[in-house]
């Protein structure tokens, strides 16, 4: 009985680590996401700052 409940353990404990780890995954994966979109949308406003910074109004 002690070695069933000894295999038992293992497993458990094996797919818990394994389901952890998943979660680590996606967690990094939405972390990277996220700052990737950050920076892509600061670079966007900073170049529009620029260009509306270089290229005059018209003033009609």
């Amino acid at each position: 009985m002690r070695r069933v409940v000894d295999g038992v353990s293992k497993v458990v404990l094996a797919t818990s680590l394994l389901m952890c780890s998943g979660c680590a995954v996606v967690a990094v994966t939405g972390a990277v996401v996220t700052v990737a979109a950050t920076v892509v949308s600061t670079g966007v406003k900073a170049t529009g700052a620029v260009i509306g910074a270089v290229i005059p109004d018209s003033e009609d």
